[in-house]
């Protein structure tokens, strides 16, 4: 199989019991014990969609923050195949940095109230994950997912979604720098785990499957990798970005 790898980082240590009865005195719902939120973070095409396939897959709810920004984007009358970029943005210029994690955060709660575990789809930076970590502690989890420039770039043109450079979209490397000025790069480097997307799409969803059901601990303190077996494998994968 191609190179794979998962790392983890040390969970922030947080009281969770002080932390919830902090949030009942400010007025903010509390969990139960086995909540688990889990966010994703990758640049586009590196596999984010998939995870979030999992998640569905296993009955668990999914938050997906494009889905802010797309609605936003209709909402101003604009075509959110060539504008989500832009209204992204134009959302962080306008409401702040935190903007789109802090709009997120009712729909996660809303599902939190019947559901353990949810996963967040799509943050974009170190300050929505904060947003999240602060709300959450110690039950949040971020995942970093990545793949090589070229391999993400045969995934999207493969999965024939987005608008091409062609067809007045925007390519895939000013995504990238986009994504990166969001804040990309600091937030990948916060995450709990990360996990190389280089195998094939059923291992990677192999993978994904075992952190979403077991956690950060069932890796904690371990780093696994698989030797190559066909350099060319997932590069099909279809991959539903925001």
């Amino acid at each position: 199989m191609p190179h794979s790898r998962v790392t983890p980082r040390a969970k922030i240590e947080t009281d969770n019991a002080s932390a919830r009865e902090a949030q009942s005195l400010s007025g903010q719902r509390c969990y139960s014990d086995s909540m688990h939120v889990i966010g994703t973070v990758g640049l586009p095409g590196s596999g984010k969609g998939e995870a979030a396939t999992v998640a569905r897959e296993d009955g668990i709810p999914v938050v997906t923050m494009g889905d802010v920004v797309r609605q936003e984007t209709a909402d101003r009358g604009l075509d959110p195949t060539k504008d989500h970029g832009k209204v992204a943005q134009a959302l962080r210029d306008e409401n702040g940095p935190a903007a789109i994690a802090e709009r997120s955060l009712p729909m996660i709660e809303d599902r939190l109230e019947d559901h353990d575990t949810v996963l967040v789809d799509g943050i974009r930076s170190d300050t929505e994950v904060d947003v999240f970590e602060e709300r959450f502690g110690e039950d949040f989890t971020l995942v970093s997912i990545e793949a090589p420039f070229e391999v993400r770039a045969e995934r999207i043109d493969a999965r024939g979604r987005d608008a091409g450079e062609d067809e007045g979209g925007e390519p895939l490397a000013a995504r990238d720098e986009r994504e990166r000025g969001f804040g990309m790069d600091d937030a990948m480097a916060q995450a709990d785990v990360v996990v190389e997307n280089t195998d094939t799409l059923e291992a990677f969803h192999e993978r994904m499957r075992t952190i979403i059901r077991e956690g950060v601990g069932a890796d904690a303190g371990t780093e696994t990798e698989t030797e190559p077996e066909d350099e060319n494998a997932n590069r099909t994968e279809a991959e539903a970005d925001p």
